[in-house]
């Protein structure tokens, strides 16, 4: 007869966070949840749609911006429906491998993106910085080997992060701390030294979103030192504008990853509604404000929208 505790030496199932006390409101939460999802798919297939009828956008600056929907379409999918079975049909439980998945998808899909956000400085860099050539440098073949390696340096990096956490005990609580599974939550759960998956957790965030935040920033200060040696501050607003857009996309993107770092790291007393709204803005605002900067800031985007509705 197998021991009582043998389930927690490979745990079957870990409990997805619901918010205590408001339960009688969690239908009108996951109709909000619902709305916000269906306007990130609904934008974000939007500008895939109009990218590729446009040949005008058939540019490396737009075939980012189409590498960047995708992703957050992926991102929000992979998480918000199993949200939503938690909120409409109270299913908290998830499979330990199902989790060890998600966790994986969330953290490459979060490197991919930071990569190709990246990219897209450079790409601004470079039409500002060296004009002439841009077109050179920045080819379509080239746009495809970036993307590429933005999926293959996501997989390197965070691949082992489930692979840490596969043989390690579970046996006190198994509830997380928001609708879906991060590293850092599960591994909180584990009843056994977690050293190894803390150091190459922390490790794989810098050399990943904190290198790429540090070479966004350097781009940034060059292509401001080559506007301010531009003529007339009318002329330099009007360079500096077409980079609007991509910094509102960074920090759509960085702001709630360090949010949600910080609640982490220093919220461990703070309401459980902290943890998932901030978990919620994370997995969401990059995916809902993404395509709604571009269509503001392109104007064929928005002409084809137009058309569509």
């Amino acid at each position: 007869m197998p021991s009582p505790n043998s389930s927690d030496l490979s745990p079957p199932s870990f409990i997805l966070a619901s918010i205590p006390g408001l339960e009688a409101a969690h239908f009108c939460m996951a109709i909000l949840l619902c709305s916000t999802y269906i306007l990130a798919v609904a934008g974000n297939c939007a500008v895939l749609f109009v990218v590729k009828m446009e040949t005008s956008l058939h540019t490396p600056m737009y075939f980012f911006l189409c590498m960047l929907a995708a992703i957050d379409l992926a991102m929000a999918t992979s998480t918000v429906p199993r949200a939503l079975s938690l909120y409409w049909f109270n299913s908290t439980e998830i499979g330990f491998g199902a989790c060890l998945l998600q966790m994986f998808l969330i953290h490459t899909l979060s490197a991919v993106e930071s990569t190709v956000l990246l990219a897209m400085a450079v790409d601004r860099y470079v039409a500002i910085c060296h004009p002439l050539r841009h077109a050179a440098i920045l080819t379509n073949a080239a746009t495809v080997k970036i993307g590429l390696v933005a999926m293959a340096r996501g997989i390197i990096f965070f691949l082992p992060l489930p692979l840490l956490l596969l043989p390690l005990p579970f046996c006190g609580s198994r509830v997380l701390s928001h609708s879906f599974c991060l590293h850092q939550d599960v591994m909180n759960l584990a009843c056994a030294n977690t050293n190894a998956s803390v150091v190459y957790g922390l490790t794989a965030i810098l050399l990943v979103m904190g290198l790429d935040a540090i070479l966004i920033c350097l781009s940034y200060v060059l292509i401001l030192k080559a506007v301010l040696c531009l003529a007339s501050w009318k002329e330099r607003l009007k360079v500096f504008s077409t980079c609007i857009a991509h910094i509102c996309m960074v920090l759509a993107f960085y702001v709630p990853l360090i949010g949600l770092s910080v609640v982490h790291r220093f919220g461990k007393g703070l309401a459980p509604l902290v943890h998932i709204t901030m978990g919620n803005i994370y997995i969401l605002v990059p995916a809902v404000l993404n395509p709604i900067i571009y269509g503001v800031r392109t104007k064929e985007i928005q002409r084809r929208i137009l058309n569509l509705i």
